[in-house]
């Protein structure tokens, strides 16, 4: 049977090495509840910082969904506004020259009746270039400060669409095509209002009739884009939720990952203290200060 010596300077040794594991435990302990946080550095835990990058990275892509999908209630907020208004215009025009049909009506009242679907008619073109954030809503993708010129052409870029990403893959259109608002160039709604200040003028009940049936047909369009409008809206209003959430669930992931639980910290600190305390008292016991109590 072997027996291993055992010196005072082995004794020390150890004593130290103890006492210095101890007292890196007890500032473990304080740095974790002065920041906290678990990990204050990668070396804490290799394989959590690496769950909590992933995490991170997550929780941006999902904070930027829910940015996109904030941007494009925005533009559709703006595209359903302006629908709605100019739906009640047409349908003002519209109610103008059926006043006008009236065959009893004197070309003094039927100028009156002109006059105003003319101002109507500039104000849908207004309307027309409603911009959001400095860009027009029926623009498409144009770099430029208008969709339509004042004579009511289409000046806005027709291929492209304004699209915003809401989730992995999901992309959904926020800007509204002015064709399928207000038709083609030659037939939209400002050439139909056109010719039924044209009718109007000239008394020609047939013209006015067809300008009628026109702008019945436009108003059905922009009818249709606000449905249009809505069902977008409602799936960006679902994006956003589902952003939400995520954002919610991977916060607490990471917080269990990242951040200390107090009570347990303040508890463990507690212990780290006494076991210092211990190993400080075992250490004077070992570390005799002189060798005259070496020799006792």
């Amino acid at each position: 049977m072997s027996i291993q010596r055992v010196t005072q300077s082995m004794m020390s040794q150890r004593s130290l090495e103890g006492l210095q594991l101890s007292l890196g435990r007890l500032a473990k302990s304080q740095e974790q509840l002065s920041t906290g946080r678990v990990l204050n550095r990668p070396s804490d835990s290799p394989t959590d910082t690496t769950a909590a990058m992933r995490l991170r990275s997550s929780l941006a892509d999902t904070l930027q969904y829910a940015r996109n999908a904030e941007d494009g209630r925005g533009w559709l907020g703006q595209v359903d506004t302006t629908l709605q208004s100019m739906t009640n215009e047409t349908r003002r025009a519209r109610d103008l020259v059926l006043q006008g049909v009236n065959g009893a009506m004197s070309a003094t009242a039927r100028e009156a009746l002109a006059i105003e679907v003319e101002q109507l008619r500039e104000s849908l073109i207004a309307q027309a270039n409603t911009t959001y954030l400095e860009r027009p809503v029926f623009g498409g993708v144009t770099a430029g400060s208008r969709a339509y010129d004042p004579d009511g052409q289409y000046v806005g870029t027709a291929a492209g669409a304004v699209m915003r990403t809401v989730a992995d893959g999901v992309s959904v259109r926020v800007d509204m095509d002015a064709r399928e608002a207000f038709g083609p160039d030659g037939a939209n709604l400002f050439d139909d209002l056109a010719a039924a200040v044209n009718a109007l003028r000239s008394g020609d009940a047939g013209e006015m009739r067809t300008s009628l049936d026109k702008l019945a047909a436009a108003g059905n369009r922009m009818t249709g884009a606000l449905a249009e409008v809505g069902g977008r809206t409602n799936r960006l209003e679902a994006a956003l939720l589902r952003a939400q959430d995520g954002e919610l669930a991977i916060t607490k992931s990471l917080t269990e990952i990242e951040n200390v639980d107090l009570p347990r910290a303040m508890v463990d600190l507690q212990l780290q203290e006494v076991a210092y305390q211990a190993a400080l008292g075992a250490t004077a016991r070992v570390l005799q200060p002189s060798l005259l109590d070496f020799l006792r």
